[in-house]
């Protein structure tokens, strides 16, 4: 059985702080580093940061050792008037990886062997676990970072991408197998989930039929600090 006491964390490489000049191009940033100047950073969030991208703000980077990298810098967290915001997409799903490995989510035994973006259909889904017996469980992993009134909300853009792959994991549960969204919620505040039908409609409708069509939604916040990203508590699914 899964080990809801397990803690699973993330520590961060040693932070850079400074304030942010701009988002722009989706990918990108400028942010003013004290005794550096003004340096570009990798933003990996395809979303709008809607409520969490807002010039001066102080923000948090990682930087690479990989000498390959145009920009060493990568954009991590930005400090909001109710606290750190993870901005980084990649983090939710590393985080998603340990604690599955570990068995720490509740709605999953331990599984045998935990494998990352595996193909199916037209698209590759974050991750597929085999548990005893040999059962399948795909799991697409989302990151949430708009909350409103103490509701966790996604997307925060229209995603026909986001469509796309609730469309697989209907097919898979028709296939005979379990399926489930896991949304990470990357800010502090949320009380409950639920879909931004205000930004994405389409999205909301195809979550609740996913839902009637038996793919699980689950909702997390990860706990954030300066020194860690942390899996944290669950949230109601309203939806």
């Amino acid at each position: 059985m899964a080990d809801q006491s397990m803690e699973v964390t993330l520590p961060w490489p040693e932070l850079v702080k400074g304030v942010l000049i701009k988002r722009y191009k989706r990918f990108l940033a400028d942010v003013e580093i004290e005794g550096q100047g003004i340096i570009t950073a990798h933003t990996a969030n395809t979303g709008s940061m809607l409520d969490c991208c807002e010039s001066g703000r102080m923000v948090y980077l990682s930087l690479s050792q990989n000498p390959k990298r145009k920009y060493p810098y990568g954009w991590e967290m930005i400090e909001m008037p109710d606290g750190l915001v993870g901005v980084n997409t990649a983090l939710p799903n590393k985080l998603s990886y340990l604690a599955l490995e570990r068995g720490a989510l509740a709605e999953f035994s331990k599984p045998l062997k935990v494998e990352r973006e595996r193909k199916f259909g037209l698209s590759r889904l974050d991750l597929k676990l085999t548990l005893e017996g040999g059962q399948e469980v795909w799991i697409e992993v989302k990151n949430a970072t708009l909350v409103r009134s103490g509701v966790a909300l996604f997307p925060d853009a229209v995603s026909q991408r986001g469509a796309r792959h609730l469309g697989e994991l209907m097919a898979l549960v028709r296939a005979g197998k379990r399926a489930a969204l896991l949304v990470m919620v990357q800010r502090s505040g949320a009380e409950s989930f639920s879909p931004a039908d205000f930004i994405d409609p389409a999205w909301g409708q195809a979550l609740r039929q996913a839902q009637e069509r038996g793919v699980e939604i689950i909702a997390r916040v990860v706990d954030l600090s300066l020194k860690e990203a942390k899996l944290g508590r669950a949230l109601e699914v309203r939806l």
